[in-house]
């Protein structure tokens, strides 16, 4: 997964505090609606999505009609498989509609009703990874549902929608690892696993030298062992992340992009 953080796209300040959300029954499934450019997902053009991010929340911010605090979604997904953070983890998204807000989160596919309508493969594992990443970090309970399951649209436009009818699958399961987004925000993507105790590989290590780099007292060993689950808790404490000793997404992410403090 690689999860660019709001700060990493340049998001603004909500309009006014985010409320909390302790737990969702699942995740929605969006698309834009609009016009997005068959381009887009070209391979080079991935330096174009943070824009896209930075237009869309600015539209919703100024939408007088739906009085948007922010972003609507909790998530978004460029078509190169990138998770750009909107609302986020344990807050109240805006998009499912009145009288449902509440129950579940909304990840949005950068894809829309003419230009790129047919989401890409990288982009389906991309919800996958926001999916998994809203459940172990954000409480979403196990259910996968359409924008229009329950409200009145044709969101989110029939390709996806077939898609998440059939459970939501990632493309090629089984056949092999999935080819990771390009980098962006200069950090290097999550594993694509959890590091807890008793793992071990390249992956740790990268970890534990990013940590020691932050300045903790970690071995860099290549070896998840209880003094960097110690560390880990302590670090999701200090970051507000929840404190289970695991790095999941939203622990990798931040041992880059939050402050050193």
């Amino acid at each position: 997964m690689q999860l660019i953080s709001r700060d990493q796209w340049g998001a603004r300040p909500p309009k006014s505090a985010f409320t909390y959300v302790g737990s969702t029954q699942g995740v929605k499934i969006h698309y834009e609606g609009t016009h997005v450019p068959s381009d887009l997902a070209s391979a080079d053009q991935h330096g174009r999505c943070a824009g896209r991010m930075r237009d869309l929340q600015a539209s919703h911010q100024a939408n007088t009609q739906e009085k948007y605090i922010c972003v609507a979604y909790s998530a978004v997904v460029c078509p190169h498989g990138a998770v750009f953070e909107g609302r986020g983890l344990h807050h109240l998204q805006g998009a499912n509609g009145p009288g449902l807000n509440s129950a579940d989160y909304s990840v949005c596919a950068m894809v829309g009703d003419s230009g790129l309508t047919q989401p890409t493969d990288a982009q389906l594992n991309g919800i996958r990874d926001a999916i998994e990443w809203l459940r172990a970090s954000g409480g979403a309970g196990d259910r996968i549902l359409g924008h229009r399951d329950g409200f009145p649209t044709d969101c989110p436009g029939g390709p996806l929608y077939e898609w998440v009818k059939a459970g939501a699958p990632r493309p090629g399961a089984g056949t092999g690892p999935v080819a990771p987004p390009p980098p962006m925000g200069g950090f290097p993507a999550w594993p694509g696993r959890y590091l807890r105790n008793y793992t071990s590989g390249e992956d740790v290590r990268a970890w534990q030298q990013r940590m020691a780099q932050r300045g903790w007292r970690i071995g860099v060993d290549g070896e998840f062992g209880p003094a960097s689950e110690k560390v880990c808790r302590a670090f999701q404490a200090e970051k507000g992340l929840g404190q289970d000793g695991v790095v999941g997404p939203a622990t990798w992410s931040a041992a880059w992009s939050a402050p050193v403090t």
